[in-house]
């Protein structure tokens, strides 16, 4: 040990700290839910009525956090967030392009990119972060339609990374994320 003296790190501030304790207890309700959700399907073939409604409930309620995470974004209603949440198990696990690129969002040839249309639609004119960069691109000549393509993957970027950060909306985030 004496040889082989390592470096001394800064102590994390509570702010890091607080992050880290975000991230390790999304991690734990991600396996809790993935858990229960395979317990339910054991019990369902058992027929066991009491534990098939003990796990529902539990269910319900890890679902729920992540729906209200979900929703804090501007533009981001019940619709979408249980949208997503049903159909989007990988939502906070992917990076950027990832998450884009399996909706069908990204920026490639013949993708259809219509998952977000009526989300982005919305976002371009309540979200502040969505709207000012769908005016930027039409004021640099972009047409109505492109622009607003563009601004259907923003949103999906943002919500990936506020479930993956396990962090509410606020307008510091989209902006640092757009």
């Amino acid at each position: 040990g004496a040889t082989g003296r390592a470096a001394a790190r800064p102590v994390a501030d509570a702010e890091q700290q607080e992050l880290d304790a975000l991230l390790t207890r999304r991690r734990q309700l991600i396996v809790m839910l993935t858990a229960e959700k395979n317990r339910l399907q054991q019990v369902f073939a058992q027929r066991g009525a009491r534990v098939k409604r003990s796990l529902t409930a539990h269910i319900s309620h890890l679902t729920r956090e992540r729906d209200d995470l979900l929703q804090s974004a501007p533009g981001v209603g019940p619709v979408l967030s249980l949208t997503i949440l049903a159909a989007l198990p990988e939502l906070g696990t992917l990076d950027r392009k990832a998450i884009a690129a399996l909706v069908g969002v990204a920026p490639l040839n013949r993708d259809s990119g219509t998952a977000l249309y009526m989300e982005a639609l919305v976002a371009t004119r309540h979200n502040p972060v969505i709207r000012a960069f769908y005016q930027r691109l039409v004021a640099a000549g972009k047409p109505k339609k492109v622009a607003l393509s563009a601004c259907m993957r923003k949103p999906l970027i943002i919500l990936n990374a506020m479930v993956r950060q396990q962090t509410r909306w606020s307008t510091a985030l989209g902006a640092e994320l757009a």
